[in-house]
């Protein structure tokens, strides 16, 4: 695993069917991501987006 994923282990995925999902960006917490997806939904409106956290990355 690289530096930028033990640094960022929220994830964001964009949900394109039926293609597979894309990450589409990474962030050290939650609320980052959450602000952003706001920010893009407002760009977006029909854009699907999932936040999670990648477990594999914290050590």
């Amino acid at each position: 695993m690289s530096d930028t994923e033990h640094l960022y282990p929220w994830v964001m995925v964009r949900l394109l069917p039926p293609k597979p999902p894309v990450v589409f960006a990474r962030f050290d917490s939650p609320a980052d991501a959450k602000g952003y997806v706001q920010v893009l939904k407002a760009l977006m409106p029909g854009a699907k987006f999932l936040i999670f956290l990648d477990h594999r990355v914290i050590p």
